[in-house]
């Protein structure tokens, strides 16, 4: 049964993704993604190394197309990268001839002025940029980085960088922010500090967040829903390829939660679970099996595929 996509956020619908290898042939990497997304949601996603967690991202972000199927965001196909779509990568993005606050500011000063309007509207263009800064410097003391302003990102260690990454895409408050691996390079007690961060700036502006960590107790602290991506599945085919959403579950609880949610057994028994549905090479669950509990979700039916 095919979901309806006209009350949806966000609609992925027999979504494949394939790549020709080196040998000519096509390899699947996603294979029948479905989703349906509500405003405001936290999505994290999980799954074992080369399932396509960092390809789900750009999809939506619309940087790269699919091979089959639709993404449909606020009604409309996405079809190329635009502000409402913010991304943070594994390893920050940051222009190196600029200062970390001119860093931050840029986008806010791109987004409103263009060269000739700074030169032709200069007093709100100075009293606009004097309120960039002071935005930019509010979010830089909230990370721990309110010193380091006027350094470039050569003087910063990698974590500090990383940090000012998540800031530079934070304060464009795009509608859909997708996290790739972002706390990756963060030590403990920063990456804890961030995590909270993250969730305060979700609460107040109400953005819908994808994240994507290899850290399952982050994966299911963070989350409103989590999602497990997954290769490590069996069918009635004789060959499956590529990954499917195996896991897509609502996390229980009150949300956002505390950092004392992460010592509970219900924190210990969604680990165990995740870990076995998808990331267990020796464990791989019949298609008919599959955790889709979650309200929103769904799963299109392959003509080849039983359940």
């Amino acid at each position: 049964m095919l979901k309806t996509n006209s009350d949806s956020f966000l609609f992925l619908e027999d979504v494949y993704v394939r790549y020709i290898n080196s040998q000519n042939r096509a390899v699947t990497i996603l294979n029948d993604i479905d989703l349906k997304i509500n405003q405001g949601e936290f999505i994290t996603i999980v799954g074992p190394s080369g399932c396509g967690k960092s390809t789900l991202l750009r999809l939506i972000l619309g940087s790269e197309p699919p091979t089959q199927g639709k993404i449909i965001f606020e009604g409309k196909p996405i079809n190329s990268p635009n502000r409402n779509r913010g991304i943070v990568f594994q390893k920050y993005s940051l222009f190196p001839h600029l200062t970390i606050l001119e860093n931050l500011m840029f986008g806010l000063d791109v987004e409103q002025y263009s060269l000739s309007s700074r030169f032709f509207s200069f007093r709100k263009y100075k009293k606009d940029n004097q309120k960039f800064r002071a935005q930019a410097q509010e979010y830089l003391d909230r990370v721990g980085l309110s010193q380091d302003g006027n350094k470039y990102p050569q003087q910063l260690s990698g974590g500090m960088r990383q940090r000012a990454a998540i800031v530079q895409s934070l304060i464009m408050r795009p509608k859909i922010l997708l996290m790739d691996e972002p706390f990756g390079a963060l030590d403990d007690s920063i990456r804890q500090d961030m995590q909270l961060f993250i969730l305060e700036q979700w609460k107040k502006y109400k953005m819908t967040i994808f994240f994507v960590t290899h850290d399952l107790e982050e994966a299911i602290f963070l989350g409103s829903r989590t999602l497990v991506l997954s290769q490590y599945y069996s069918t009635d085919l004789e060959r499956n390829e590529g990954a499917k959403i195996v896991t897509d579950i609502e996390i229980p609880g009150a949300y956002p939660r505390t950092s004392k949610f992460k010592y509970t057994d219900t924190m210990s028994q969604l680990v165990r679970k995740i870990r076995k549905d998808g990331l267990d090479p020796e464990h791989r669950q019949h298609i008919k099996d599959f955790d889709l509990s979650h309200q929103n979700a769904f799963r299109t039916i392959n003509k080849n595929e039983r359940r």
